[in-house]
C-alpha cells in the first residue's frame, strides 16, 4: 500500500511538473505577447503624430503656392519696395514654418523623371524641362506630387 501511495505521488508530482512548465510557458509568451502589443502601439502612435498635420497642410500649401507663383510673376528690375521684400520675408517664414512640420519641397527642374514623385503633364522624355506646380513629402512620404513637364525626345 505504501508503494502504490508513494507511486501515486511521484505521478502526481511529474504531473505537476509538466502542468507548471507548461504555465511557465504560456505565462512566458502572454507576456512576449504583451510587450509586442505596447511596442506596436508606441510604433502607431508615433506614425499617428508624424502625419497628424497631413489635412492641415493640404488647406495650407495652396495659399504657399500662391505666394510664390505671385513672386515669380513680379518683373525684376522693377521698383524693390518695402511691400516686396516684405512679401518676400513672409514666403521665407512660411517654408521655413513648413519645413519645421516635417514638410519638404521635391526639387524637379533638370532631374531625371521619377514617377514616385512627379506626375508628367506633357512630354514623353526622361528629363524634367519645367515645373508646372510644386510638389511636397511629408516626413519622406509624397503627399503631392510634382506636376511637370518633360523634354521631347
Amino acid at each position: 500500500m505504501k508503494n502504490k501511495k508513494i507511486k501515486t505521488l511521484e505521478e502526481k508530482y511529474s504531473l505537476l511538473k509538466v502542468r507548471k512548465q507548461e504555465l511557465e510557458v504560456n505565462h512566458k509568451r502572454a507576456l512576449a505577447d504583451y510587450q509586442n502589443l505596447v511596442k506596436q502601439n508606441v510604433r502607431e502612435k508615433q506614425e499617428f503624430t508624424k502625419y497628424a498635420n497631413e489635412q492641415l497642410l493640404y488647406e495650407i500649401i495652396p495659399v504657399y503656392d500662391n505666394l510664390k507663383i505671385s513672386l515669380e510673376h513680379f518683373k525684376e528690375g522693377g521698383n524693390h519696395s518695402s511691400w516686396l521684400e516684405g512679401v518676400k520675408y513672409v514666403v521665407k517664414q512660411f517654408a521655413d514654418a513648413l519645413k519645421n512640420m516635417g514638410l519638404e519641397e521635391i526639387t524637379t527642374e533638370g532631374k531625371e523623371f521619377n514617377y514616385n514623385t512627379m506626375e508628367a503633364l506633357e512630354g514623353d522624355g526622361k528629363k524634367v524641362k519645367k515645373e508646372v506646380k510644386s510638389g511636397y513629402k511629408l516626413n519622406g512620404k509624397v503627399i503631392i506630387p510634382a506636376k511637370v513637364i518633360l523634354e521631347n525626345i
